[in-house]
Order: structure tokens, then sequence, then C-alpha cells
């Protein structure tokens, strides 16, 4: 199957004869990357000439990270060395002339040889990718880091190979949530840009000793936020995946850039709201921006947090307001915030409380679900038992 990025909606029909009847046409980067990241059918992406350099090479520079089999033809209303030099280093197989439709159609013949023989090789690898998982919230306060740490810290105590990344770039709680100390942060992988392997993440991620959850922690300069490109964050997300079983992101209350690349590469969307009205208000604005941009419906799970609360609101009436189903409820209990202070997780502290139960049932019942019965990265079944060691500690 044949993908076809281009912002010009008559584009497909003018390619028709070269590109084949089994083709798709989409308009934007971030539809192109999900469909490519849930669809292993498809095996070529063509770039139509009106996509700017800048996204196909970047596009293309990110996409051979997850698919290297994957092959890439830009289309170029005129063919110059530069372009072609820009492109090739992205991992562009080939820069054909728009114009010419039978070298288009070579090209892809081409690029669907080479894609077979990749593609051969790399079913022997028997690679497993783990699941990435964002957790989000448009508001501020709803709990959203302590859920993402608890989530993480359950996953990994289940024996799960898990890494938990606060993108949360300029203000991120997680370090102090679980009472870490990093030296290294997401900020260091700007320097490997292009370059990252399970070496460099073992160098710039944090342990967590009670649980084995590796780290990997925001800034501590919030002017770094802004020196973080947006490849390498996905770059990131997708190198991580490849080691681990499960990748938790906590993200800030907003769609920043960075937040926008984690949710297109992820499986599962966690988004959480409590019993107040700006914060269903937010919500329900999130939602509608989700639909907007095409990210799917099917991967969203719905947390009510302090769902219990006696505020004038009750939990049907928030399904009404979002017009979806809450998955999961979150009792509310003075035992959070003091375990927060306390820089402890609540699931390993007060593994019986209702609030602990909830976020089990959370992990248990919805995160890992679709990934129950796979295997962890070293192709065992995934060990039930807590004691386990850090995927990169103890690794030489």
């Amino acid at each position: 199957m044949n993908i076809l990025w281009d912002p010009d909606p008559t584009a497909l029909e003018r390619y028709r004869f070269a590109l084949g009847q089994n083709t798709q046409a989409l308009d934007s980067s971030g539809m192109v990357s999900r469909a490519i990241h849930d669809n292993p059918q498809i095996q070529q992406l063509v770039i139509g000439a009106d996509v700017p350099l800048d996204q196909a090479c970047q596009l293309a520079e990110t996409t051979r990270l997850e698919r290297p089999e994957l092959g890439v033809i830009l289309l170029r209303t005129r063919v110059d060395v530069t372009a072609l030099s820009q492109a090739l280093r992205a991992g562009v197989r080939e820069v054909v002339s728009a114009d010419d439709h039978t070298a288009i159609a070579d090209a892809l013949r081409r690029s669907r040889d080479l894609t077979s023989k990749l593609a051969g090789h790399a079913a022997g690898g028997n690679l497993k990718e783990g699941r990435v998982v964002t957790v989000f919230s448009a508001k501020g306060g709803v709990g959203k880091t302590t859920l993402s740490t608890n989530t993480a810290v359950h996953l990994a105590h289940s024996g799960l190979r898990t890494l938990l990344v606060d993108l949360d770039l300029s203000f991120g709680d997680v370090a102090i949530s679980l009472q870490l100390v990093p030296t290294q942060s997401v900020y260091d992988a700007v320097s490997m840009s292009g370059h990252l392997d399970e070496d460099a993440l073992r160098s710039i991620v944090v342990t967590h000793e009670e649980s084995g959850l590796d780290v990997l922690c925001a800034p501590n300069d919030p002017g770094d936020a802004d020196r973080i490109p947006v490849p390498t964050v996905t770059e990131l997300l997708k190198i991580a995946r490849r080691y681990y079983d499960y990748v938790i992101v906590d993200t800030p209350p907003s769609f920043t850039e960075h937040v926008l690349a984690a949710i297109d590469i992820s499986d599962s969307l966690v988004l959480i709201a409590t019993l107040d009205i700006p914060a269903v208000k937010n919500l329900r604005v999130a939602i509608d921006t989700l639909d907007m941009i095409g990210s799917p419906k099917d991967a969203r799970i719905i947390v009510l947090n302090r769902a219990d609360a006696k505020v004038g609101l009750r939990p049907e009436d928030v399904e009404a307001a979002i017009k979806t189903p809450i998955a999961v409820n979150i009792p509310n209990s003075l035992t959070v915030p003091a375990s927060v202070n306390r820089g402890v997780a609540i699931v390993l502290d007060e593994p019986k409380a209702a609030v602990a139960a909830a976020i089990k049932t959370l992990v248990d019942s919805h995160i890992r679900t679709a990934h129950a019965e796979e295997p962890s990265h070293d192709g065992s079944p995934a060990p039930a038992a807590p004691q386990r060691k850090s995927l990169f500690r103890g690794r030489k």
C-alpha cells in the first residue's frame, strides 16, 4: 500500500497512473505519521511537490527510525543538487520530477523491491516494540503527574520494563514526586539527536529504586525547554519503545508542539478531568481538538479524578458534557496529597487504598489490555514478580 502526502486534494487523481489504485492520499504530516505507525501494510510514502522540503525531510528522517524498510519517494517541480543532497541525507530513496509519471512509477517499483528485501530481513529479527502512553489534561491541578507516576510505577513493579518521560519541559514535577535527583534530563538528548540508541538512553535516565522504573526527567532550567527541538522528542520516544515494554509520557496542560508529537506516536492517550466546570470544559475542548487533528478516538481513555467529591457535579454530568464514557473513576482521598508531599507512589505505599486500586484498574484493564499477551523485550513472557532490574542498570 502507498501513501501520497500532498495538500492538493486533486493530487491523487493526477498521479493515479504512476501510483496505482492501492494508494491513500493524506494532507498533513501528523496524519501520515499516524497512518505509518498504525498500518504495517504501508510500504511506500510519496511526498508531493507542494510539501516544503524541510517538512518532507523531517518526516523522512523520523520515519526511518520507526520503519527503516519503508520507502520514501520525494517529488519536486525542479530537481536541483541542494534538494537532492538534503533529501538523501534524510533517508529519501529517490527524488523524482513531479511531471515525469513514468519515472515516478519506475522509482516506486525499485523502492518496492528494496522494501521487500528489507522487510524480510527485519522479520527475522522478531523485534517487538513497546507501547507509548501519553497522559494529558488541558487544565493544571487535576492530578496528571500523580497519575502518570503511579501508572508507571505500577507497570514497573509488575515486572514490565517501563520508562517515564517528563515532557513538561519547563515546570515538570516527576523528579520531585518520586524523590529523584537527576543529573541528566531530556535536554541532554539534544546533543545525541540522530544517534540515540540504548547506550544513549542509559546515560540520561535515573532509576526509581523501589520499583525499578526508569525516569527521564525534565530540565532543571525552564529556559532549556525552548532549546529542545520537536524532532528530538519524536526520535527519543521512537527509540525508547524499542527497549521498553511501556513508555509513559507526562505532559504540560497545553497542546505544545512537543505534546502533539508525543500524541502522534502514542498507542493510548489518557485524558483527565475533575468535577469542576473549567476542567470539564477544557476536556471537551481537548477532545474537539484531538478530533480535528485526526487523533483516533479508540485510543483515548477518559479518567475522572476525585470522582466522588461533593461539589454539585456528578460523573454522569461529565459524560453528558463530553459525549464520551468515562473509563475509570478515581476517588478523592487525603492520602494522595500526603503521598505527593512525601515523594512516594501511593500504589506502593498504600497498595490497598481505593485510589491505588482505581489506578491499578486503569493500568490492568485499559492500558495493558492490548498488550497483555505480548512478551517483554527479552522475548519471554512478562514476569508477575516485582523483583526486576532496570533495563539500563548493570549493563556493560
